[in-house]
């Protein structure tokens, strides 16, 4: 087979699929290739028209269809599907050629393929990609990781593909060497999951305490989502809101089971931020929300203990009043969420040697992913003004907001304790803040209790040193080596 396409793309599931059909509807002729042939002859059946499509029933075929050097796109399950096709195409590759990893991989399998596949010659690029299947089609956000040198023959297509932001640039950069792509797409999800529960707060709120109906609350979440609000979770929860179960005729998020599912990427996010000791309670808040939600077992056992439930809705005008104490804890509490997820990748750059600019992130999340939002752009600024801004939260503007928000954010989480209405993420948010923000905090007390028990030393604050108190004995403050 003569060397025709630019880009090869193997497995043609959904992603595969629209992602193929994106880079040929941009003008790149692309070879497409599935395990079953019979895909990627769908493919062309239903699609062929719409560019240049090089179809190959092997991998010999495949890589023998691609200009030099190869590019080579995988859109397979994460895990040992992974390795074994990067295996089955690196025995058939040369030195030069690019692997580009489209999946959900764990960043430290990325780590662990690029290093193995550098010894062979060969580059190989794991590519965070968001924004779903119709991301895929239309646009997605893009974050490789990978060698500069696999980012610069790679970066014609990827910018031709991703989404637009609104000034125009492709949501598109190279993130930074080996696994760093695929870790700030670990993270971008991380922030979703936290953004995602903050919404279903804000819901549960006006629907329990103010009373309306889903309809009514769609409006609200409209009339946000022309304000600082604006992002793609608000736009389409609004969509959710309004749309009617075609069986029953009831709004259908009252018909859908209250068990939200995951597939593992916020866990990973909380667990990597334990490992590196960058608090991120926001996500940590919103993975343990779905948990609890699934387990229906506890759920059920714990269905009969004592607590407000029931009170009456509030008066129509102080509804209206407390929709408007809602968004402000809304937009407060997700500013937070984001703040941590940027902390972290600050602290993920540090410990792996990648030199991962914030504000390119939040660059490249403007368009095409599944946490685009208009604030983005503010955050990009913030810090393009100050690059090494300790916390957004540290960031002027963000601050004043934040303290102007604050004491409807306070009345918000007070009335939803009041009334038994969960708000893990809105009050664990609030809560990050006041931590951040206190003169002493109770740590003084946990460390002396640590040198009490276990001799783990302190720090004073009057004066330099590491000390140990002899606790069973004459209490004698002694200062360590």
């Amino acid at each position: 087979m003569s060397e025709t396409a630019r880009i090869g793309v193997t497995g043609l599931a959904v992603m595969g699929r629209n992602l193929a059909r994106n880079l040929a509807r941009n003008g790149c002729p692309v070879a497409v290739h599935n395990r079953t042939y019979a895909r990627t002859q769908a493919l062309l059946d239903e699609h062929g028209d719409e560019g240049t499509f090089v179809p190959a029933g092997s991998a010999e075929e495949l890589v023998a269809s691609l200009e030099r050097p190869r590019k080579l796109l995988l859109m397979v399950k994460a895990g040992a599907p992974t390795d074994a096709v990067v295996e089955e195409f690196a025995a058939l590759l040369e030195p030069g050629d690019i692997l580009v990893d489209g999946g959900n991989a764990h960043f430290e399998d990325t780590r662990r393929r690029e290093a193995a596949l550098r010894e062979r010659g060969l580059h190989f690029v794991g590519t965070g990609i968001s924004g779903g299947e119709e991301g895929a089609l239309h646009g997605p956000s893009l974050m490789p990781g990978g060698t500069a040198e696999a980012y610069r023959e790679l970066a014609p297509l990827l910018e031709r593909i991703a989404a637009r932001a609104p000034d125009g640039a492709p949501c598109t950069t190279h993130v930074g060497t080996d696994g760093a792509g695929h870790f700030v797409k670990m993270v971008h999800n991380g922030i979703e999951y936290a953004d995602m529960q903050l919404i279903g707060e804000a819901y549960d709120l006006l629907r329990r305490v103010a009373g309306w109906s889903s309809a009514r609350i769609a409006e609200t979440f409209r009339s946000w989502n022309r304000g600082r609000l604006d992002s793609y979770l608000i736009e389409i929860t609004a969509e959710v809101l309004t749309h009617t179960d075609t069986r029953t005729g009831e709004p259908f998020v009252d018909v859908v089971a209250d068990q939200a599912e995951q597939k593992g990427t916020g866990r990973w996010t909380v667990q990597h931020a334990l490992g590196l000791g960058v608090p991120v309670p926001g996500i940590a808040d919103a993975v343990f929300a779905r948990s609890q939600s699934g387990n229906t077992r506890l759920r059920s056992a714990a269905a009969p203990l004592a607590g407000p439930r029931d009170a009456a809705p509030l008066e129509p005008h102080e509804a209206e009043e407390f929709a408007g104490l809602v968004e402000q804890a809304l937009y407060a509490s997700k500013v937070i969420a984001y703040a941590q997820g940027w902390d972290l990748i600050r602290a993920g750059g540090e410990e792996y040697g990648w030199d991962i600019d914030p504000g390119a992130m939040a660059a490249i999340w403007r368009a095409g992913c599944i946490i685009r939002a208009a604030f983005l752009d503010r955050i990009r600024a913030a810090y393009a003004q100050t690059p090494r801004l300790p916390t957004l939260l540290a960031d002027p503007e963000f601050g004043r907001e934040l303290g102007a928000a604050q004491d409807a954010w306070r009345t918000t989480v007070s009335e939803a304790v009041r009334r038994g209405v969960p708000v893990p993420g809105m009050a664990g948010a609030l809560a990050y803040y006041d931590g951040l923000r206190a003169d002493r905090l109770p740590a003084a007390l946990t460390q002396a209790q640590r040198d009490f028990f276990g001799a783990h030393t302190y720090r004073r604050v009057d004066r330099a040193g590491v000390f140990h108190t002899r606790w069973d004995a004459d209490r004698t403050e002694v200062e360590e080596d």
